[in-house]
C-alpha cells in the first residue's frame, strides 16, 4: 500500500543518517515514526531529517570511512549514503506509479512527464 511506502521513504532516509550517525546499522530504526497519517508521517520527516542530516554533515573523515556491514554487504559510510539516494530515487518512482491511478496527476520529478512540463 501506499502508505507502508510513504513510511519505508521516510523511515530509510532517517535511518541512514542515524546508522551512519552510529556506524550501525542495529540502530537504523531506532527513531521510528509513530505517525498515522501522511500530514503526522511529514511533519515528523520534516524534524528527523535535517537533524540527522546536520549531524552527518559535521561528521569527520575518519568516521565516514569506517566499514560498516549491513546485511554482508561491507561499505564505508560514506557510500551509505550513495546508496541512499538510489534507494530513494526507486521509491519515489514507486510512489509517482500510484498518482495517476488514483487520480492524480504526475509532477515534473526527474523530468517532465505527460501531466507537467520539464521544471514544471
Amino acid at each position: 500500500p501506499a502508505w507502508d511506502l510513504a513510511q519505508h521513504v521516510a523511515i530509510a532516509d532517517v535511518g541512514f543518517l542515524h546508522a551512519v550517525l552510529a556506524n550501525d546499522f542495529a540502530k537504523f530504526g531506532a527513531t521510528a515514526p509513530t505517525a498515522t497519517t501522511i500530514a503526522g508521517l511529514a511533519e515528523w520527516y520534516k524534524h528527523e531529517f535535517p537533524a540527522h542530516l546536520e549531524k552527518v554533515l559535521a561528521l569527520d573523515g575518519a568516521h565516514l570511512a569506517t566499514i560498516i556491514d549491513f546485511y554482508g554487504m561491507k561499505m564505508p559510510a560514506v557510500q551509505y549514503m550513495v546508496f541512499c539516494c538510489t534507494h530513494m530515487v526507486h521509491h519515489r518512482g514507486q510512489l509517482a506509479a500510484y498518482l495517476r491511478p488514483a487520480g492524480g496527476k504526475v509532477p515534473s520529478i526527474y523530468g517532465g512527464s505527460a501531466d507537467e512540463a520539464f521544471g514544471g
